[in-house]
């Protein structure tokens, strides 16, 4: 009788033991809560936050991440809101997509990892006057600057009769201010007249872009985030006076372009997420790390837009949609 009690605890014991030894092991499984902050819904800020998700869930686990996904609808103070509910919340990594949300990012935390995406130039996204490709601090990301010289050249090279170009931006993104402004230099160069027709907010597009197509035979459209939110409202002003719509990037050109030398935003995520594991999972030193900037770049065209126009563009070009056909 002794021995069946003595038996009983033991086994007790042991299976007390494994238990003890399962939950240990459960602990020891690292979960991360990750912020995302995206300034406003557009094709190309959707892809990268996609591309981001996919990779960081492929590198530590499905199982192990939640994503707390926030939209700020193209408002500055709201992204400033969402970031400051992420430090509260003491997330363990900000994804800013797009420069308002690394602004408002860098404006409320300089202890939490950031990382940036979509974000055209750091150095004037941050204004850094020394800025030599690290940031430094808690702050680093991808950039999807694509080679604004080639994007004149492209203009050229399909319009190079055209006389003005109209520059359309918004003034309250100080990238799109960077842009237009290195492609007018790029532009001049190549003997065009340019001027700048910038909007405010999306409550002006309408009266500056008809003011910009009535005195330009091209317009130039930079990755700019108002403007690829109402590409619609563009392309139904520029397409029916035939003015073309070269496009910094391939959501703006598939809504009113007929042409851009763009990057693959879902890549450019998924990169931001190879550098949020390297963070979290290998404790690399996010302080340490240089922007990342898009490795490849397409020559584009929107067919619909071009034959509607008798636009012909050069073989080395891709139709937008042709590799998903």
């Amino acid at each position: 009788m002794k021995r069946k009690v003595l038996s009983v605890i033991l086994t007790g014991a042991m299976v007390a033991g494994l238990a003890g030894t399962v939950t240990v092991h459960a602990e020891e499984q690292k979960t991360y809560n990750i912020g995302i902050c995206q300034l406003v819904q557009h094709e190309a800020l959707d892809a990268a936050t996609q591309g981001f998700e996919d990779a960081v869930k492929e590198g530590l686990g499905e199982e192990n991440v939640t994503f707390d996904e926030q939209n700020a609808q193209g408002d500055s103070a709201t992204c400033s809101t969402i970031i400051n509910n992420f430090v509260s919340s003491n997330v363990d990594l900000i994804l800013a997509n797009a420069t308002a949300s690394l602004q408002a990012a860098a404006a409320g935390t300089s202890d939490i990892p950031i990382l940036g995406t979509a974000v055209t130039e750091y150095g004037v996204a941050l204004d850094l006057t020394d800025f030599d490709g690290t940031v430094g601090g808690n702050i680093s990301g991808t950039s999807d600057l694509a080679p604004l010289d080639q994007q004149a050249a492209m203009l050229n090279e399909l319009f190079p009769d055209a006389k003005t170009v109209g520059l359309l931006y918004c003034s309250a993104e100080p990238n799109s201010q960077y842009q237009v402004d290195t492609v007018k230099a790029a532009l001049e160069d190549l003997g065009y007249t340019c001027e700048y027709y910038a909007f405010s907010d999306s409550n002006d597009i309408s009266s500056v872009v008809t003011n910009a197509v009535a005195d330009s035979d091209v317009i130039y459209v930079p990755t700019d985030n108002t403007a690829a939110s109402n590409t619609e409202l563009i392309n139904n002003i520029c397409l029916p006076a035939k003015v073309p719509v070269i496009a910094g990037e391939e959501g703006i050109c598939s809504g009113c372009g007929v042409a851009t030398l763009s990057i693959s935003y879902y890549d450019l995520g998924k990169a931001t997420g190879e550098m949020a594991v390297k963070i979290l999972k290998d404790g690399e030193d996010i302080s340490t790390m240089p922007i990342e900037y898009a490795p490849n770049f397409t020559k584009e065209y929107n067919a619909d837009i071009c034959a509607e126009l008798g636009i012909e563009v050069p073989d080395d070009y891709v139709a937008i949609g042709a590799d998903a056909e």
